[in-house]
């Protein structure tokens, strides 16, 4: 007589079980939609572009990310829809298993504002930083010949007034001539400052502030109409 193991039906009936629970929770899993996006912005610069901005840049389909079915976001779309922002340096997207995605946005910094016949700034890795409607950021002018794809120089320079702090604090205005040299204009002064070329610079600038701690301490800044630096071994001015 056959006798039935009832051992085998219970372990057929327990793998039944579990691979039809497995595919249901894979199925809610995958039409579960996507929550309000948590957006975290990085560093100190949160000025420049909002929590709208981002969202209105989290889209599938032409429609906004949240409430969409979790199976058909693409995280690295997302992230190179950010990254597409000329606001934004680093962006990075990610979701957890309940449906809640996040974003970490890193906007760019401007050491510069060019002022020309075209206004946009210069971020500190020398790249094109457009204005914002949200915020201005308080740092040197740029004018004269400046070209969108040729800001070597100017940016060079920009560069070393932000990392310097008595520059970054009194120079209010970069100009780059037509022969690619630099003069600037500080706070308060009415006098041109004459850099040149950038070589040597480091020395030109120690040189400038010797002159100016000298020269406000005699209390003659207002003496000079043209202040050159050109020569790496002097300071020549011009009386007005």
């Amino acid at each position: 007589m056959f006798k039935i193991n009832y051992n085998y039906i219970k372990i057929i009936g327990l793998i039944v079980l579990v691979s039809f629970l497995f595919a249901f929770s894979n199925l809610r899993n995958k039409t579960r939609k996507v929550s309000e996006p948590n957006i975290t912005f990085l560093g100190e610069n949160k000025l420049f572009i909002t929590d709208a901005n981002v969202s209105k840049l989290l889209i599938v389909n032409q429609e906004p990310v949240s409430e969409q079915p979790k199976e058909i976001i693409d995280l690295n779309k997302l992230e190179s829809a950010l990254k597409s922002n000329p606001m934004i340096k680093q962006a990075e997207v990610f979701m957890s298993v309940n449906g809640a995605l996040s974003a970490e946005i890193e906007q760019k910094r401007p050491i510069a504002r060019v002022h020309t016949n075209a206004s946009y700034y210069i971020d500190d890795e020398g790249g094109y930083m457009p204005l914002s409607y949200n915020y201005a950021a308080r740092v040197p002018l740029v004018t004269g010949n400046i070209e969108k794809n040729k800001l070597e120089t100017v940016f060079q320079f920009a560069k070393t007034v932000d990392e310097d702090d008595f520059l970054k604090k009194h120079i209010i205005e970069i100009r780059q001539n037509d022969d690619n040299t630099i003069d600037f204009k500080i706070r308060k002064c009415d006098f041109t400052v004459h850099v040149g070329t950038l070589k040597q610079l480091k020395k030109k600038m120690n040189n400038f502030k010797a002159f100016y701690q000298k020269a406000l301490k005699d209390q003659v800044l207002d003496h000079y109409s043209k202040v050159n630096l050109k020569f790496d071994k002097q300071v020549i001015c011009t009386k007005k």
